[in-house]
């Protein structure tokens, strides 16, 4: 059996869940900033999109569905304006005309995950203070592992985390 990647199972787990909310996959959720923009993505969030009811009548057009949006209150005026571009471009993504209207539902709105970015490198001085309080080691694997804890220890010293004691 071939190995499966992190993403492949993920849709398996959560597909449950977002099916309930009426997402029929992850793609709004998880490429919301993609669709929406940075901007908008940072105080909004999809939470559900609500399906008619009612099923059309043979040759009679689908009603579009409505998507319900966590937005932060301070910026729900504002969403509210960006609401028909918003259907735009939910629908360019989803390729066909599924939403028709949103709802905005005011609350907070968790931040997004954001990348870390790189640490500077470390000063030559620092590393070879760091190098000479490991050369005694004599396992070489442990050797190396308590050096890359104390490079990253000195650079998290030296951007001020505030987790760093």
């Amino acid at each position: 059996m071939a190995a499966k990647s992190l993403a492949e199972l993920i849709d398996d787990c959560i597909a449950p869940a977002l099916a309930a909310q009426g997402f029929a996959g992850r793609a709004i959720v998880s490429l919301w900033p993609e669709i929406v923009g940075e901007r908008l993505s940072q105080r909004t969030r999809p939470l559900k999109i609500d399906w008619p009811k009612r099923r059309p009548a043979p040759g009679e057009a689908t009603e579009p569905a409505t998507m319900v949006v966590r937005v932060e209150s301070a910026f729900a005026l504002e969403m509210q304006q960006l609401g028909p571009l918003v259907v735009e471009r939910v629908n360019t993504h989803l390729g066909w005309r599924a939403v028709g209207k949103l709802v905005l539902k005011q609350g907070p709105v968790a931040p997004l995950h954001v990348p870390a970015r790189p640490a500077p490198p470390l000063d030559p001085a620092a590393a070879a203070r760091i190098d000479d309080q490991v050369a005694s080691v004599a396992d070489e694997g442990l050797r190396d592992a308590l050096a890359r804890l104390g490079r990253a220890v000195s650079q998290k010293a030296r951007q001020g985390d505030p987790d760093h004691k």
